[in-house]
């Protein structure tokens, strides 16, 4: 039989499904009347979904798996001409068109809901440093985006110092804690490198929450100024326009740096590290120098956007550093693709953005999300764009040598 094996595979991929969904589906207990309900209808409908669903999917990847590789030459093309001008350049001017429009056709709702997504497009490119170059899994990565928080609301408070003052501030202190938190752990990969890196996000979120004389407990800090045009006082409104430009730069900033940095002798060094590390070591990389800067440089970015967070939120308090936002970043970073700066954006412009706009559906929204979410891993598992790899041919500018002559 033709689709025999498919047709067997999604048979016991339903039983599995109608086992698993039994207790939840079909079994009701009426504590009112004490009686068990038997809903045998629910069974029926997931089984046949799940085989159904199984079967499709087990004929879209015999058909995929049939089809004619792409060749080298051709994927190169397609990049080339992704890459030209022509293509790129009235995109981008679109972009910038929409950008600047942006703030004065929305609400202040709307405003404020771009304006968290451009600071989590900040955090995500920040990462992106550290897991999509690098190859460093870093699970505390919200430990620096505290810092650079707590540090302008500490030193606004204590000392009176404003924004534009703070905000390199910021971002020092959290590229001294990433070489903090980096320089004992430059011996760990993998999976032990992430559970020391969640560590040390927890254990500082736990020091804020508890040393009340310094951070103020679990009341956190309230009152923090936002910054400042010149001494021009500005309305609600105003300030969230005048945030929201603010962040359009330093992303625009932000992607011009690390656009610079990856193509540099650093950035190289990152890639060469991410792909096999004892390779990388004896082609005479230093190792624990290229993974200084990776944590010291995406703990730089974290530091800005949480300075820029508290600037907007005017309130902080630990709770919004929990494990939840550093899987949020990386989740943008790994769906967006490893390495990519593009798809990182529309990742987290995505995760933001997303769930916003789905409120009209209710208790579904998130499902809706999450399911999606899980549909684009199946369909795109390297992320929505993947960074094509580059090659690098020798070439004869000269003309070929003329043949020797051999005497007799």
């Amino acid at each position: 039989m033709k689709f025999f094996p498919e047709l067997k595979k999604s048979f016991v991929i339903a039983l599995w499904f109608m086992l698993l969904t039994f207790p939840v589906l079909v079994i009701r207990v009426n504590t009112i009347e004490n009686i068990v309900v038997w809903r045998w209808i629910n069974l029926a409908v997931i089984g046949s979904a799940a085989f159904v669903l199984s079967f499709l999917w087990q004929l879209y990847w015999r058909r995929k798996s049939a089809a004619a590789p792409v060749s080298v030459a051709q994927t190169s093309a397609l990049t080339r001409r992704m890459s030209d001008p022509k293509f790129y350049r009235p995109f981008l001017i679109v972009i910038a068109a929409l950008t600047l429009v942006f703030p004065f056709v929305a609400s202040h709702y709307q405003i404020n809901i771009m304006t968290t997504a451009l600071i989590y497009v900040m955090l995500g490119l920040g990462l992106n440093i550290e897991v999509g170059l690098a190859g460093l899994l870093d699970l505390g990565y919200v430990a620096f985006y505290a810092v650079g928080a707590y540090s302008y609301a500490l030193l606004n408070y204590h000392f009176g110092l404003g924004f534009w003052t703070l905000l390199p501030v910021g971002a020092l202190l959290a590229a001294f804690f990433g070489i903090l938190v980096g320089f004992p752990v430059l011996r760990l990969r993998g999976d032990y490198l992430a559970i020391v890196t969640l560590a040390f996000a927890e254990i500082l979120r736990l020091v804020l929450e508890n040393w009340n004389a310094f951070s103020f407990g679990p009341s956190g800090i309230s009152n923090i100024p936002r910054p400042g045009f010149f001494g021009i006082d500005l309305t609600l409104e105003q300030s969230a326009v005048y945030m929201y430009f603010l962040l359009v730069a330093l992303c625009v900033l932000t992607i011009f740096v690390i656009h610079r940095i990856q193509h540099s002798r650093i950035g190289r060094a990152w890639v060469a590290l991410r792909e096999d590390e004892l390779a990388c070591q004896a082609m005479g990389i230093d190792k624990t120098r290229a993974k200084l800067a990776a944590f010291a440089l995406g703990a730089t970015w974290a530091g800005m956007a949480g300075v820029l967070f508290a600037a907007k939120t005017t309130f902080i308090n630990p709770a919004s550093f929990t494990f939840l936002e550093s899987a949020m970043i990386l989740a943008i970073v790994v769906l967006g693709g490893m390495g990519s700066i593009v798809g990182v954006i529309i990742a987290a412009l995505a995760i933001i953005l997303l769930p916003e706009y789905l409120r009209v559906l209710g208790d579904y929204r998130m499902i809706l999300f999450g399911a999606a979410l899980i549909l684009m891993m199946i369909f795109r598992p390297r992320g929505l764009i993947t960074p094509a790899g580059k090659t690098y041919e020798f070439r004869c500018s000269g003309k070929p040598a003329a043949p020797e002559k051999r005497l007799p």
